[in-house]
């Protein structure tokens, strides 16, 4: 399945003194493109309360700085596949330079009776489709 790279918009308030975007800031750059390639994936009909995912962990590595007047774009895949979770890997990039690499891990969780839960079936074959090899 081909899902297009997320666009960041970055606004002022992302930039810090030294006037790259502030670390932090990246954190929210993945989960926005979690929100777009999960929305592509799933679709609407998805039950998010029953079957949801939480976030365990989360890891960012700077490459370079990413600048108020960038054009990044994230590009999110999957890294590995569990039973119960699965970790997606992100790539922040600027006219195609490699910025910023991420993971996180993300377990499968239904928040009605408040219990981790397995990968269905379904999710897993959708979660495939976006696995690097």
């Amino acid at each position: 399945m081909e899902i297009d790279p997320y666009p960041i918009q970055i606004r002022f308030s992302d930039c810090d003194m030294m006037g790259h975007v502030n670390n932090a800031v990246y954190l929210t750059y993945f989960e926005n493109a979690r929100v777009h390639y999960f929305g592509k994936l799933f679709g609407p009909e998805r039950d998010w309360k029953t079957e949801g995912m939480i976030l365990r962990t989360n890891e960012v590595e700077y490459l370079s700085p990413v600048y108020l007047h960038d054009q990044p774009f994230v590009e999110l895949y999957v890294e590995a596949i569990g039973t119960k979770s699965f970790t997606v890997g992100y790539e922040i990039r600027v006219n195609n330079e490699l910025k910023t690499i991420g993971k996180s891990v993300l377990v499968c969780y239904n928040s009605v009776e408040k219990t981790a839960t397995l990968l269905t079936e379904k999710s897993r074959e959708l979660l495939q489709l976006l696995k690097r090899y």
